[in-house]
């Protein structure tokens, strides 16, 4: 991150889920890290220079619940590609609108703009900025 970046606490990251999901969301800090090299749908944020600030990153049953939610897609469809490990089309681009808004997350008064510049599939090479 950015020292010019702020990072969004939980809450606002729940707040914004929530909101696009239309359901309560729970949100849990501290629990192990998500090695996007390994499989996650990655999200990657940039200022206006280009400048990698900022990247989310879901876990491969996060992306097809929280695409499924999205999309009203039924739970056992995100519970088969959890599953798999594979994100089907739909649930994919809907994770990804998820990624598309949480750029706001990033776009605090006083921080230099964000806006996401890629989404890269799970199992999709990383480049080494991103890695």
């Amino acid at each position: 991150m950015s020292v010019e970046t702020p990072l969004p606490s939980a809450k606002d990251v729940r707040e914004l889920v929530e909101g696009l999901v239309g359901r309560d969301v729970n949100v849990a800090t501290g629990g192990a890290m998500v090695d996007p090299a390994l499989g996650a749908l990655t999200g990657v944020y940039v200022d206006r220079r280009l400048a990698l600030v900022a990247l989310v990153i879901l876990d491969v049953p996060l992306a097809a619940h929280i695409g499924a939610s999205l999309g009203l897609v039924p739970a056992r469809t995100a519970a088969e590609a959890a599953e798999l490990g594979e994100l089907t089309p739909a649930l994919s681009e809907n994770a990804g609108e998820v990624l598309n808004v949480m750029a706001s997350l990033f776009n605090a008064e006083d921080a230099p703009h964000v806006r996401l510049d890629r989404v890269y599939q799970p199992g999709d090479p990383l480049p080494a900025d991103v890695a």
